[in-house]
């Protein structure tokens, strides 16, 4: 690059000039980047392009910029940034990453997802996201909060189609195999739903059925999340809401609409249970949903929660189904409790 070259032969011709006059170079100093702001504006998928398009045809390509059209793309408000200019915030840090850290000075992230920083940024948005919903419901506040930190997440730098959390490091590993993960916010949401709980009962899904209940959790929380999201800035969901991870799935699916898995499977226990734990949560998810979809998102999303407060590390379905529904008679009485009942001995679990 002949403009680098010029700099450095600059640089070499001052220093010489100045030693032959006796004198001595002044030390370099590195320039500091100016501060960045606690709020910004940035573009974003909301949850993902297959949602709000209804696109089931849309495919990676690479990457490509042009592969998701710019009418999927939303323009979002980034809060509780630490002012550092960099995705480092009260509820989300992006520790790590592939190529340049997302950085602004003007108090603007604006990327498609032809640039890796288009993933960091929805990293931190769905991370705060999450948290932002959690003291909605009151926890925090009213009841106790949960996971409120800043959650670390690794962007980009696991080269296979898998995400995944790890408890001892209190940190999400994003993967870039097929769609990039990060760039489908059900992705992010789910894997920052084993963070909530490991906040809640350290070592949680030390079982078959424990880890079944922590997969779908994470699949029910990255749909109520998303969905929550989507109303408060006017996004349509144009796809089968039961449906988790619609646009990463487009990657490693054939079947229309893609699903990584869904909400409404079907599934009754103890006949569908397979010995694998995503396959097995989609008993556990369906009860929950079911709830959702009887006592609408805040009332179920607050029994929920709450009751994973009171489960064990090794608990199981009938176990985690009555803590559930005791939550729900303590909260909001008897009539609520016979609901969440229903949900869990619909499935055979109860």
């Amino acid at each position: 690059m002949p403009s680098k070259i010029w700099t450095t032969t600059a640089v070499l011709s001052s220093t010489v000039a100045l030693a032959l006059a006796g004198l001595t170079a002044p030390v370099a100093v590195a320039k500091q980047p100016p501060v960045g702001t606690t709020t910004a504006k940035a573009l974003v998928f909301i949850p993902n392009p297959v949602q709000s398009s209804g696109d089931e045809s849309l495919t990676d390509q690479n990457d490509s910029a042009t592969a998701v059209p710019r009418g999927d793309y939303y323009e979002v408000t980034l809060t509780d940034l630490d002012g550092s200019g960099y995705l480092k915030g009260t509820w989300a840090n992006v520790r790590s990453n592939t190529g340049p850290a997302a950085y602004s000075s003007n108090g603007t992230y604006f990327y498609d997802r032809s640039d890796d920083r288009f993933e960091q940024v929805m990293a931190y948005f769905w991370g705060t996201e999450t948290q932002k919903y959690l003291q909605s419901l009151g926890f925090g506040s009213t009841l106790p909060a949960v996971n409120a930190e800043s959650q670390d997440y690794k962007v980009d730098q696991y080269g296979g189609d898998n995400s995944f959390e790890i408890e001892k490091r209190d940190t999400i590993t994003l993967g870039k195999g097929g769609v990039d993960d990060a760039e489908d916010g059900e992705v992010i949401v789910h894997e920052t739903g084993h963070s909530i709980h490991a906040a809640q009962v350290p070592g949680f899904g030390s079982t078959l059925e424990s880890g079944s209940i922590g997969e779908a959790f994470g699949d029910y929380f990255s749909v109520t999340v998303g969905d929550w999201v989507a109303k408060r800035y006017g996004v349509p969901v144009k796809a089968p809401l039961a449906c988790v991870a619609d646009w990463d799935s487009t990657s490693y699916t054939t079947l229309v609409p893609h699903c990584l898995r869904t909400l409404d499977a079907g599934k009754h226990y103890p006949e569908d249970v397979k010995g694998e734990v995503h396959a097995d949560g989609e008993i556990w998810s369906q009860a929950l949903f079911q709830i959702r979809t009887a006592l609408g998102a805040t009332v179920a999303d607050r029994i929920i929660v709450d009751a994973q407060f009171g489960f064990a590390p090794d608990t199981s379905f009938a176990a985690a189904a009555r803590q559930t529904v005791a939550t729900a008679r303590s909260l909001y009485g008897a009539s609520q409790a016979a609901v969440v009942q229903k949900a869990f001995a619909d499935r055979g679990i109860l």
